[in-house]
This record gives C-alpha cells, sequence and structure tokens, in this order.
C-alpha cells in the first residue's frame, strides 16, 4: 500500500507540475478545479499503467522527498520547453509591433490575465485555435505518456539533459520567431527605403507624420497574407518536441 502510495505521489508531482506551464492547461480561462480533477484524473490513469521503479523497503522520508522533488523539476522542464515553443508566435508578434509603432499599445490578455500587445495576443489567440482544432493538446498529453515510457515513475534525466533542453528551447524560440517575422521585417526595411527616397525628392514632406500610417498600414496587411502560414507551424511544433524534449 506504502508502495503504491508513494507512487502515486510521484506520478502525482509529475503531471501536475506539467500542467503549471505547459500550454494551454496552464491557462487561467480554465478553472482551478478543473485543472485539479484532470491532473488527478490522468495520475491515477498512469499509476495503473505507466510502471514504477520504487521500493517501500528502501525509501525513506527523505529518498521519498528527494524523489517528489526530482518528478517535480522534471515536469517543470517538460512544461518549459513546451511553452518557450509555444511563445514563438506571440514573439514574432512583438517584432513586428516594434515594427508598426505599436510598442506602447497595450491591452489585457484574456489567457494570460497579464498586459501585452494587440497583434501579439491576437496572433496567440489564432494559433491557439489552430492548434486545438489539429489536437494539439493530444500531444501534450503524450508527452506525458511519452515520459513515462522513458522515465518511470522514481527516474528522470540528469540535470545537465534537462538544463540543455531548457537552453535549446530558448534559442529556437528566438530563431524561429525571427524566421516566422522576416517576411514582415523585409516589408518594413523596404518601406524605410521608399520613406527615405520620398524624404530626399520631396524636403518639404513632413516623413514621420506619414510613416507611422503607413507603418500600421501595412503591418496589418502583412499580417493578414502571412497570417494563414500559421497554420503550417502547428507541425513543425510537433517536430521540436520530438527533438528538444528529454524523452
Amino acid at each position: 500500500m506504502a508502495e503504491k502510495l508513494i507512487s502515486f505521489l510521484m506520478i502525482l508531482t509529475r503531471i501536475s507540475a506539467f500542467f503549471l506551464l505547459v500550454p494551454v492547461f496552464s491557462s487561467v480561462t480554465i478553472p482551478v478545479r478543473i485543472r485539479v480533477a484532470m491532473a488527478v484524473l490522468l495520475a491515477i490513469f498512469f499509476s495503473v499503467i505507466a510502471p514504477t521503479t520504487i521500493t517501500v523497503k528502501g525509501v525513506g522520508t527523505i529518498e521519498t522527498v528527494l524523489l517528489i522533488t526530482n518528478e517535480a523539476t522534471y515536469g517543470l522542464a517538460l512544461g518549459l520547453i513546451a511553452s518557450l515553443i509555444f511563445s514563438v508566435v506571440k514573439f514574432s508578434g512583438r517584432i513586428i509591433e516594434r515594427q508598426m509603432g505599436l510598442a506602447m499599445a497595450q491591452i489585457m490578455d484574456p489567457l494570460s490575465s497579464e498586459r501585452t500587445r494587440p497583434l501579439g495576443s491576437l496572433l496567440e489567440m489564432i494559433f491557439v485555435i489552430l492548434f486545438l482544432s489539429a489536437n494539439g493538446h493530444h500531444l501534450l498529453l503524450l508527452i506525458i505518456a511519452r515520459s513515462y515510457e522513458a522515465f518511470p515513475a522514481g527516474q528522470i534525466p540528469t540535470m545537465s539533459i534537462l538544463a540543455g533542453g531548457v537552453v535549446e528551447a530558448g534559442s529556437t524560440m528566438f530563431v524561429a520567431g525571427l524566421r516566422l517575422a522576416a517576411p514582415m521585417l523585409a516589408a518594413f526595411l523596404l518601406l524605410m527605403i521608399v520613406l527615405a527616397i520620398l524624404a530626399r525628392a520631396v524636403p518639404e514632406m513632413n516623413i514621420l507624420f506619414i510613416s507611422f500610417p503607413l507603418r500600421v498600414g501595412l503591418g496589418l496587411l502583412m499580417a493578414a497574407i502571412f497570417l494563414p502560414f500559421t497554420n503550417e507551424f502547428v507541425s513543425e511544433f510537433a517536430e521540436w518536441m520530438g527533438k528538444l524534449l528529454p524523452l
């Protein structure tokens, strides 16, 4: 009985830590009771089918605390890696907003209850809809299942592997965000060249006054043109999960 209880606590700890950071499931729009119920139900499910490497005779109080801490660390690392890759669309939206001159514009994000910028929040919400329509939440649940196949309860990767996965996920977020925003950055660069030519050709023209509406209009136009390509990032998201997660 004690062995099953310790195994259940470790499984519940990993799943709860994963749900604490993983996108979609960690959203504040989902009531806390529902998130707790999902974590408990999944813990009961995996405690039945997932293998365990714990023997109650060799585990004391200190060892139990350390095992639970390790499970929490592993779950947080998995959730953080998934969250970093999920933030690529929002990061590219912030790059575009700065080019549009909307860096000071802020609204309340319904997904995180934090102040954010409008375009980045809009792109993130659209990506969440596309992600869920492609059964992306099944992918997140599959991550938990694969983690117990690779590392049963009581076993986790080394800290160097976990830290390396988080660092690589952070660098992937920056590179992928820049790549996603690259076409729009090229369009803004072309606009700046055209405005510079107009400033030389027509010195009496107020370029500063004209550039702001042009930048906003160009940004919205380019965002509308390249928004369908966001759907391709859903499949890339699954590929990056397979490469970066320590499974």
